[in-house]
Parts: C-alpha cells; structure tokens; sequence
C-alpha cells in the first residue's frame, strides 16, 4: 500500500491543534514548515532556501516515521539537525532521523550530553549556521536549560523581518519553566536583552509547543511576567 503524503497547508496560521496536517509559511528567501509531533504535541520545525533547497531541521522531537516522511518529501538536501536544548521531548527521534538521513547534529554544549546522539557540531551564543543562501543566528537563552538556544532567520529583503525559533524558552503568554526563582530570573534577563530589546515588534517567533506569536503581541506583558515569577 502507497504511503499517503504529509498534508502541508499553506494558509499558514501556526495553529496546529485543528488538524493533522503540517503548515508551510512561504517569506523572501526561505520556506518554513512547522510540524506537530507526538504525545507532548511538540514542533519540529523544517527551514529550507528557497533559491538552493538546501534545509535545517530544528528539533526532531518524536515520531521519527513523520519526520522521516517530511524530510523525504520536502527537504531531500537535509544539512543538519538542530536541537533547542536537552528535554527528552525535543530529542526522542534524533537518534533514528540522523542515523537514517546520515546529517550532521548541533546543540550548546552546555546540552549536549544528555542527548542521544553526540552533536557533531556545537553551538554557542554568536555562532552563525549557513543554509544555502540563508544564515541562522544563535542566541543562548540560559534558564529553562543551562544550553537553550533560539535561532534568529532573517528574511532576505529589504524589510528583513526576523523570525526565532525559541525551543521553550519564550511562549506566548510567558517564558518557559524554569525550577527556581534564580534560574526565571536568569531566562527573564536573558529574553527581555537579547529577544525583546534588539529586535523590532514584528519579529516573530515559533516556540516549541503550540501557536506561534510576535514580539510585539508579548511586549506589553514583559513586566507582569517578571512580577508573578513565571
């Protein structure tokens, strides 16, 4: 029996929670794809050139199978896999997807040994990673994890909006947990001076559960959430 192919959506919204299908967001220079996966309903996340097909995914977080399926049909020049930072839910299918795609694998150090597969490739904050003609920025968010990173793309036009993939250090409505006061207060520093204070009120981000939202939709709260402690 033919396998069915992954639905991809093109009316792009970020809301996956109505549907099975994956969602493409086409911008100047780059297609991204954002995918829901497992029990946990974890985003993985598929970032292609448009101009030299040439793709990162961020975050093989579970059901190794669809992820397969979707790198097979829409990224058949994988360069690397990302991963956020050392959660078990964002890395469950690493081992399986870069055995069978044979790509290399990145993540900050300060992650990288609790996951399955030894990262050929760290990154730190100011670390640059070239897809094709498109270049991600790594930003270390230090709180949720001692090595979470967001990734910044930059749409290649005039506008140059910026896009961030913040793994689970910044959601809408907050940032991500963290176990103690000490470590909100170490995240809280870190989103406001190196998310909310450099880039503009379009910038949009794509954390790793859920919808998608934009700096300037989450602005106008930064205080709130510094005052109740999560």
């Amino acid at each position: 029996m033919e396998q069915q192919r992954i639905t991809i959506d093109d009316d792009y919204t970020g809301d996956l929670s109505d549907s099975d299908a994956a969602q493409r967001r086409t911008v100047p220079g780059a297609t991204i794809i954002k995918m829901s996966v497992g029990p946990m309903d974890n985003n993985t996340y598929l970032i292609t050139c448009s101009e030299t097909g040439r793709s990162v995914l961020v975050d093989a977080a579970n059901d190794a199978t669809r992820i397969l399926q979707l790198v097979e049909e829409q990224a058949p020049q994988l360069e690397l896999i990302i991963t956020t930072h050392q959660h078990h839910d964002h890395w469950f299918a690493l081992a399986e997807v870069a055995e069978k795609t044979g790509v290399p694998t990145a993540a900050h150090p300060l992650d990288s040994a609790i996951l399955s597969v030894p990262p050929t490739r760290s990154l730190e904050g100011g670390d640059t990673v070239t897809v094709g003609n498109l270049l991600l920025e790594v930003i270390h968010l230090s709180g949720h994890t001692p090595g979470g990173i967001t990734l910044a793309l930059k749409e290649q036009d005039e506008n140059g909006r910026v896009h961030l993939f913040t793994g689970d250090s910044l959601f809408p409505g907050g940032v991500g947990k963290t176990p103690d006061a000490e470590h909100f207060t170490s995240l809280m520093n870190d989103v406001e001076g190196k998310l909310f204070a450099r880039f503009p009120d379009d910038t949009a981000f794509y954390p790793g559960h859920g919808k998608d939202s934009t700096l300037g939709a989450e602005r106008p709260h930064l205080a709130e959430w510094r005052e109740r402690g999560w």
